[in-house]
């Protein structure tokens, strides 16, 4: 009778199969039941209202792990952020759609190709590599400092990526990388226009006017790159910058496909920039709100060589409250504020059943405002950095650059190049917001966390 009951109306039991049916129905109740909390009045219609706001109240209400719809989780704290993107077996990277490979007629690349070419980048781009290259970073940052019209409020975005577009541009290719800027502003402004919020979600295959945007400015990239390649290749002067470091052979792949090395480099190109513009505008926005802070940057950044280009690591390293100046922002506002994955399997998370294909959004912003892994959390405190702080708790969980696998392959050369730029630019001036009661600037999370419009004054240092 309890197995009948229990089972389909009308369907003879067949030996085994109910009690099977039983367990399969108790398992998949007590996983429901396992689910992260839903935030009361979570939904997408709020979520895109105020993604901030909401994100906070999530992490408050709900604690670790909450659902913000049906299969779409919210990874608030430091511990579970970290676990998802050190899981990469489990929790996919989100391909991102920004400049995917060209169609041609080679086809994509294996797996070994791929981790070749990252391998490859990531010579160029690691610690010790960027160390090296400081005398050439630092130019750029002083420049800025040196062009930064004084007396008048300056909307500072735009010639902050222009500055920092120069100097990626030129650390991936050097002597080339006069040929290959020009094509810089473009890529970005493609950037833009596929990440705009947008009514509809159209699928990939549909060629929008964004997406046809996108591609000729990629094709256009891709030919300029292709004939230095050529040349670089054929001359056998590989060089010394990223590029060559693609150029050459390894042991044990050989030479990467011309297509491996040209697919890679559109997304590298406008990464060099495009996120640390928008963390300079953040910094600069601290600079002007406290002046203290900025008046101890200054002091350190007044040993720095009055030549930018003798500049070295030493010098870099020296500039230690800078750095944890740095650090300090982009654990307030981190410009990737929120990280996409995609659950392979059923599997748990901070003691939740996550099902097989559900959402998972990482979010640095909150994991930075845990209490447990920050004091003070929502202070500005750059000590806290800093080995001699004497605060009561380290620091710990810093997501800024994400971490794991997929952790940000230029973070290095980020922090080189924010880092000399703050301090250049706090020892020339003082940096102070427009008067009045209204922000010059808004808040966008599409796409990263900006400041769209921000405008700044710069006045000398006496």
């Amino acid at each position: 009778m309890t197995a009948l009951s229990a089972g389909s109306p009308g369907r003879p039991p067949a030996h085994g199969h109910a009690a099977d049916d039983i367990d399969l129905d108790r398992d998949d109740l007590m996983g429901r039941m396992n689910e992260p909390p839903r935030l009361p009045g979570g939904s997408f219609a709020a979520w895109n209202r105020d993604r901030l706001a909401l994100a906070r109240r999530g992490a408050e209400e709900c604690g670790n792990v909450w659902q913000l719809e049906p299969s779409v989780y919210v990874a608030a704290t430091a511990g579970p952020c970290e676990e998802v993107l050190h899981r990469a077996q489990d929790f996919l990277k989100v391909p991102s759609p920004l400049f995917p490979p060209l169609k041609r007629s080679s086809g994509s690349q294996t797996p070994e190709q791929r981790a070749h070419a990252h391998a490859a980048r990531m010579r160029g781009l690691r610690p010790q590599a960027v160390a090296a290259r400081i005398g050439e970073i630092a130019p750029g940052t002083a420049r800025f400092a040196d062009q930064w019209p004084t007396g008048q409020d300056v909307e500072i975005l735009p010639p902050l990526r222009h500055t920092l577009a120069e100097i990626g541009v030129r650390y991936l290719f050097s002597e080339d990388a006069p040929t290959l800027l020009p094509f810089a502003p473009q890529l970005f402004l493609a950037r833009e226009m596929l990440v705009r919020p947008s009514r509809w979600v159209w699928p990939r295959w549909i060629p929008t006017p964004a997406r046809r945007f996108r591609t000729r400015q990629q094709v256009d990239f891709t030919n300029a790159l292709r004939s230095v390649v050529r040349r670089r290749r054929s001359s056998g002067h590989l060089g010394d910058d990223v590029l060559g470091q693609m150029l050459r052979p390894s042991s044990r792949y050989g030479p990467l496909p011309e297509e491996a090395i040209l697919d890679s480099l559109p997304g590298i190109t406008v990464a060099t920039f495009e996120t640390p513009s928008r963390a300079a505008g953040w910094i600069l926005l601290h600079l002007a709100r406290y002046p203290q802070a900025a008046g101890r940057v200054a002091a350190e950044a007044a040993l720095l060589p009055v030549d930018p280009a003798a500049t070295t690591r030493t010098h870099l390293d020296s500039l230690q409250y800078t750095q944890a100046l740095v650090r300090e922002v982009l654990r307030l506002d981190p410009p990737s504020w929120l990280l996409t994955r995609r659950a392979t399997r059923q599997t748990q998370l901070a003691g939740y059943t996550i099902d097989a294909g559900s959402t998972v959004l990482v979010c640095p912003y909150t994991a930075h405002r845990d209490a447990r892994e920050h004091f003070e959390p929502d202070q500005f405190r750059p000590e806290r950095w800093l080995e001699d702080s004497g605060l009561p708790a380290k620091p710990e969980a810093f997501l800024s650059f994400g971490t794991g696998p997929h952790g940000c392959e230029g973070a290095a050369l980020a922090m080189a190049m924010l880092t000399l730029l703050t301090a250049q630019t706090a020892r020339c001036y003082h940096v102070s917001e427009p008067p009045g009661p209204e922000p010059s600037y808004r808040i966008t999370t599409f796409g990263g966390l900006t400041t769209v419009g921000l405008r700044l004054r710069a006045t000398l240092r006496g």
